[in-house]
C-alpha cells in the first residue's frame, strides 16, 4: 500500500507524563484512506493531525453508521514499543463492518498503515508507570445525503493519544449498579459490535449510577432482564467456587480482546474458566452463601478493573473484603507485565514496533 505523508511543520511539546488523563491530547499526525463503492479504498494518507470538513448532510451524523476500535502502545524497559493483540483488533472491525454494512478493510494494510503512524509516532508514546499510547482506529459513513441506505463513501482513520491510568482512582475496587430498568442491546441487534450507538445506548442509565455513587453500569440482558451481560466499557468476571466465570458471548456481548486475554491467561495459571449464562440472582445467591470470592472487569483501557460493590434493586453487596482479590490482582500484574514486556509473552500476543 502506497502511503502519501505530509510531515507537521512545528511539532508540538509533548505533554506531561504525570497528568496525561484520558483520550484529551492527541499526536501530531493520523493516518486517513478513503473508500467510494466501485472504486475501493484508496487515498491512504498520512498528515498532521487537524480537524477536517463535513458536510451538514454527512450520513454518519444522522444515521449512526460508524465503528470503531481501541488498542494500546506500550513503552518498554529499554525505549522500544510494542502493541498487543493488534490483529485481533483489526480482525474485530471487521466484524463490526459487516454489522454496520461498512466495507471491510485488509488487516494487513491496516496494520501497515498502523505500523507507519506509530514509527512516525514514536516519541509520543510516554514511559511513566501506567502510561501507554491510545490508539483509536475508527470507521465513518461521508455521503452528503439524508435517506437510510449504506453509504456509499467511508472513511478510515487512526489517532492516537498518550494516555493514563482509564481510572484516577488506579486499581482500586469501583462499585458497580444493575440497572432494573434499562437495556444496552439484544441478541440480533448491535451489541456484538464496537459501534457508537452501543456507548449512547448507555449514557442515561450511566448517569443514573453515577448520580447514586457508583462507577458503571452492570447490564442485564435485553429480553428477560435476569442474565449477566457487560458493563459498560468492560466485560465482567466473577470468581466462584474459585472458578473464573464470564457470560456467553450470545449477540448481544462484545466480544472483548482483554476478555479473551483473561480467559486463556488463566486457564494458562492453572486455573477453572467458564463462559456460560449467569442469572444476577444467582451472583447474589452465591454472595450469600459464601462462594461468590471475586468480581472484576476486563478491557482494553482499564486492563483489570476489580469490583468492590454491586447493587441491584434494593441489595448491596460487598465482594470479599471490598478490596481487589488474588485473582484479578494476579491477572492484572500478569497482563501489563507482558504488555510492557518485563515477562515473557507465553501467547505470543506482542508485536514489537520497529
Amino acid at each position: 500500500m502506497e502511503i502519501e505523508i505530509t510531515r507537521i511543520d512545528q511539532p508540538k511539546a509533548k505533554p506531561d507524563e504525570s497528568n496525561l488523563g484520558f483520550g484529551t491530547i492527541f499526536t501530531d499526525h493520523m493516518f486517513t484512506m478513503d473508500y467510494t463503492e466501485g472504486k475501493g479504498w484508496h487515498d491512504a494518507r498520512i498528515t498532521p493531525y487537524s480537524a477536517f470538513d463535513m458536510n451538514p448532510a454527512t450520513m454518519v451524523l444522522h444515521y449512526g453508521q460508524t465503528i470503531f476500535e481501541g488498542l494500546k502502545a506500550y513503552r518498554k524497559e529499554d525505549g522500544s514499543v510494542q502493541l498487543f493483540r493488534p490483529r485481533d483488533n483489526f480482525a474485530r472491525l471487521n466484524r463490526s463492518a459487516k454489522a454496520l454494512c461498512l466495507p471491510e478493510i485488509d488487516e494487513e494494510e491496516a496494520m501497515e498503515a498502523l505500523m507507519t503512524l506509530l514509527e512516525m509516532e514514536k516519541e509520543w508514546v510516554p514511559s511513566a508507570p501506567g502510561t501507554s499510547l491510545y490508539i483509536r482506529p475508527f470507521t465513518i459513513a461521508m455521503d452528503p445525503y439524508i435517506g437510510l441506505k449504506s453509504s456509499p463513501k467511508v472513511r478510515f482513520m487512526i489517532i492516537l493519544s498518550p494516555v493514563g491510568a482509564y481510572y484516577p482512582e488506579g486499581f482500586n475496587p469501583v462499585k458497580i449498579w444493575v440497572s432494573p430498568e434499562h437495556v444496552r442491546a439484544v441478541r440480533g441487534g448491535l451489541g456484538a459490535a464496537k459501534t457508537a450507538a452501543n456507548y449512547a445506548a448507555s449514557l442515561y442509565a450511566t448517569e443514573i449510577a453515577q448520580q447514586e455513587g457508583y462507577t458503571q453500569v452492570l447490564w442485564l440482558d435485553g429480553v428477560e432482564r435476569k442474565y449477566v451481560e457487560e458493563v459498560g466499557s468492560m466485560n465482567i468476571f466473577f470468581v466462584i467456587d474459585d472458578e473464573v466465570v464470564t457470560p456467553e458471548l450470545s449477540g448481544s456481548i462484545l466480544a472483548g480482546i482483554t476478555r479473551d486475554s483473561v480467559l486463556k491467561l488463566a486457564a494458562h495459571q492453572g486455573k477453572k474458566v467458564a463462559e456460560k449464562r449467569i442469572a444476577i440472582d444467582d451472583v447474589f445467591k452465591a454472595h450469600e452463601e459464601g462462594r461468590l470470592q471475586e468480581v472484576f472487569g476486563s478491557g482494553t483501557a482499564a486492563v483489570i478493573s476489580p469490583v468492590g460493590m454491586v447493587k441491584f434493586g434494593d441489595r448491596e453487596i460487598t465482594v470479599g473484603d471490598g478490596g481487589a482479590g488474588p485473582v484479578a490482582s494476579n491477572l492484572f500484574t500478569d497482563l501489563m507485565d507482558i504488555q510492557y514486556g518485563r515477562n515473557e509473552d507465553p501467547m505470543e500476543w506482542i508485536v514489537p514496533v520497529k
